[in-house]
């Protein structure tokens, strides 16, 4: 009787969390070390991207790609890819979509941190921590995209 006065949740489940891909490059070393100094330019770009497995499982993927400049040197350049295997079920199309581009990527973002910190330190550069990324908000974002998108190809 309990059952039927409460819909079933849904469940969420982390399945394995993996290092997909890793590239750390020092195109200026070791010149770059005698710089006076440090004081670089750091460009972050991140993406995530989500794939349908079987049995209700998803892949989520988030890439992140740091530039550090000195001048016009580029002194380091890091790509990690971090991925993860989540099982959902119960949710609704809308829920998991949030799952997908929201919650997994910020279960994905502190490996991706430590990763970026431990290569640019192992390069022989000063500790790189990346900020906190709200993906909420950058979820809500493609949405609104997405839906402005659907909205220009109705007009024409």
């Amino acid at each position: 009787m309990a059952e039927a006065e409460n819909p079933a949740q849904g469940q969420f489940s982390i399945q394995k969390i993996y290092t997909k891909d890793v590239s750390f490059e020092t195109p200026n070393s070791p010149a770059i070390f005698a710089e006076q100094k440090w004081e670089p330019e750091v460009n972050v770009q991140l993406n995530s991207r989500a794939g349908k497995m079987e049995n209700n499982m998803h892949e989520v993927v988030l890439s992140v790609t740091v530039t550090a400049k000195v001048g016009e040197q580029t002194a380091y350049l890091v790509e990690v890819q971090q991925a993860g295997v989540f099982q959902t079920t119960g949710f609704d199309d809308k829920q998991t979509g949030h799952l997908l581009g929201s919650f997994c990527p910020n279960i994905l973002f502190p490996y991706v941190r430590e990763t970026i910190s431990d290569l640019v330190t192992r390069g022989g550069f000063p500790q790189m921590l990346l900020q906190p990324v709200n993906f909420d908000a950058i979820y809500a974002q493609h949405l609104q995209q997405q839906q402005a998108e659907g909205q220009k190809e109705v007009a024409h």
